[in-house]
């Protein structure tokens, strides 16, 4: 390795760093969405709701940093395209995770609701593979664990899509409140939609990986 390739090298960790603890913070927030819907107390949800805020503001200050690091860095340790959609990416998943916990005490929803408790689940299952997979783009050597994840988040996704469905149907044949009715099925719009941007931030580490496996 040269001079010059020694001297910037260092500084591609930064986008290893910034991406891993975007990653940590889309996962505490699946942990944390899944006590909120768990959690029958209005005030105890707020609480939960607030922390998320707190993760969701820390997110957009990563990814912030990572656009402000792509645009001072000449030497990426992949394509600048798939640095941004992978940091929009994961954004994404952060704003929709942390718009469904927000609409459930916003709507005053019961949130003991089968679709909710399952669509929530998937959410959580999806965020954990994606951090599992973003933690091994640093060295890539363990690529079995990366299209693993992959294969995971599609799966997924697509079982999120069949609850969707079935739970609007069985919203529509068992809640008499309208206005409930249309409540409900805004936030399970929005989980199911967090599922798809975790599919998102799936096909962009794909994209990597066959690049520079």
């Amino acid at each position: 390795m040269n001079i010059f390739a020694k001297f910037l090298a260092p500084k591609n960790k930064i986008f290893y760093e910034l991406f891993e603890k975007s990653a940590d913070n889309v996962k505490n927030m699946g942990v944390l969405l899944q006590q909120v819907v768990h959690e029958p107390d209005f005030d105890k949800r707020q609480s939960l709701i607030s922390k998320m805020e707190d993760v969701e503001h820390a997110n957009d200050e990563l990814t912030h940093s990572l656009f402000t690091e792509l645009g001072r860095n000449f030497i990426t340790p992949f394509d600048r395209e798939d640095i941004h959609y992978l940091a929009s990416a994961l954004d994404d998943v952060a704003d929709f995770v942390f718009a469904s916990a927000k609409k459930i005490n916003f709507y005053r929803v019961n949130p003991n609701d089968i679709g909710l408790h399952k669509l929530a689940e998937i959410v959580l299952q999806s965020t954990s593979e994606v951090r599992k997979a973003v933690g091994e783009l640093r060295n890539m050597k363990n690529m079995r664990v990366i299209t693993d994840s992959l294969v995971k988040i599609n799966s997924l996704e697509n079982e999120a899509d069949d609850i969707f469905d079935m739970s609007i149907e069985r919203l529509f044949a068992t809640e008499p409140d309208a206005k409930e009715v249309i409540k409900k099925r805004e936030i399970y719009q929005v989980l199911e939609t967090a599922t798809d941007k975790c599919e998102d931030a799936a096909n962009v580490i794909e994209s990597i990986i066959v690049k520079y496996a």
